[in-house]
């Protein structure tokens, strides 16, 4: 079973998951063992060792650490999460990386961006970036609240037909139903997106 992925942008994926580590960390939402990388102390502690790609370091290390928490509580074959991509997608991700990293004052507004956020309001912090629109997040409003131990999330009812941006997107905002301190992992089943 090969997966149909549509023309993936990989700089969304990349904001997408900045705005949900960020948020994720001990000092906003508490989801993972991270506190303040991303924001500004962060950026001070790597400076030192990383000059020029501090901001990329910190993501990176704090994408390893969500994806780790997602996997404690929901690691099932066939499924897909925010940090857990169809291998395939996941290198096309890791080959951006050096042509970000030579492009660091381009990303800079957004390290910075992602720097300031406070709270645990994904939709806001999503909308704020310009990476969700109004219907998405009314979509999402309407999903229900997870209630179970450790709480999981199908994204969408129904499911997808590709994995695109949209498709991502979802996995990203469906965050905002988890709880302070209570994570609740998006997926969706990777059957729903494979190739008929």
């Amino acid at each position: 079973m090969s997966v149909v992925a549509a023309a993936i942008d990989y700089e969304r994926l990349l904001k997408l998951r900045l705005v949900v580590a960020r948020l994720g960390e001990m000092d906003n939402a508490g989801w993972w063992n991270t506190k303040g990388l991303l924001g500004s102390g962060g950026s001070f502690v790597l400076r030192r060792g990383f000059p020029m790609t501090h901001s990329f370091a910190q993501a990176r290390t704090v994408f390893a650490v969500a994806a780790e928490r997602c996997r404690e509580l929901f690691d099932a074959a066939g499924y897909i999460t925010l940090w857990q991509l169809p291998a395939s997608v996941e290198e096309q991700f890791e080959d951006r990386w050096q042509t970000w990293l030579e492009d660091i004052e381009h990303w800079q507004p957004t390290f910075d961006q992602v720097a300031a956020l406070r709270g645990q309001d994904v939709l806001g912090a999503l909308s704020a970036l310009g990476l969700i629109n109004p219907g998405d997040v009314e979509g999402i409003t309407q999903l229900p609240t997870p209630t179970t131990e450790p709480s999981l999330f199908v994204v969408p009812e129904g499911g997808p037909s590709a994995l695109d941006d949209a498709t991502i997107t979802l996995l990203a905002a469906a965050f905002a139903k988890s709880a302070q301190g209570k994570l609740a992992v998006p997926y969706t089943q990777l059957a729903l997106v494979a190739e008929r």
